[in-house]
């Protein structure tokens, strides 16, 4: 019995020499194992495409002259975001010019003037350019859901680069996306009562900047 087991040990260790090989143990074998997994995961996850909801995201506008501002909606009409391992790749939406709406003045004639001239040739045009478009060329992620956004936005037919903050959060199979995007009216062909395009316009100055705030929601196709 002795001289078996001695035979044994010595077959091993000669085979140990021989080849280099060292016969695996149990604890390297599990730890093997459990890497393939982690690597494997990680290979095959696949993006998920999020759906904009245009009944329940919303988009909010203001716009600042020198003796006030006015406020008010604008529809999404569609769009969508990509998301793999938990972090945004790609997005985009579509804006309908036509659904553009005051909400601060009460009167209806006063309220239905503005939006009239909004809609025309002076501002956005919309018989001719009923679609405003975003397009997100990047997003790099700061901190928790939050993202430094560039994107090429489009109104009246121009395009722009334009660059902002936003924040978007996954929640099971619902994205939220919300941000803040200050544009430059006169970038896109919208110079009525600009200072930096006409003189002498006193306290009829509308500022060139406006602001548009952006609550969107999708759901997980």
């Amino acid at each position: 019995m002795k001289l078996t087991l001695g035979l044994s040990v010595i077959t091993i260790a000669s085979i140990t020499a021989l080849t280099g090989i060292v016969p695996p143990t149990k604890s390297n074998k599990v730890e093997s194992t459990s890497a393939k997994i982690v690597t494997i995961s990680n290979k095959f996850a696949k993006p998920v495409v999020f759906k904009v909801d245009n009944k329940t995201s919303k988009l909010t506008w203001l716009a600042k002259k020198a003796t006030g501002e006015h406020s008010g909606t604008i529809e999404v009409s569609d769009g969508s975001f990509t998301v793999e391992g938990n972090t945004l790749k790609a997005g985009a939406f579509d804006i309908d010019t036509r659904s553009i709406t005051d909400t601060d003045i009460a009167d209806e004639g006063a309220n239905g003037k503005l939006v009239t001239h909004l809609k025309s040739p002076d501002f956005f045009s919309v018989e001719k350019h009923p679609k405003a478009n975003f397009v997100l060329t990047s997003a790099t992620k700061a901190t928790g859901n939050t993202y430094n956004v560039k994107g090429n936005l489009t109104i009246k037919g121009i395009t722009n680069e334009v660059s902002f903050p936003a924040t978007v959060a996954v929640s099971g199979k619902k994205l939220s996306a919300n941000a803040k995007i200050t544009i430059d009216r006169t970038k896109y062909d919208i110079k009525f009562r600009s200072k930096n395009f006409f003189e002498n316009l006193g306290d009829k100055v509308i500022y060139d900047d406006f602001d548009i705030d952006v609550a969107l929601v999708a759901n997980a196709q």
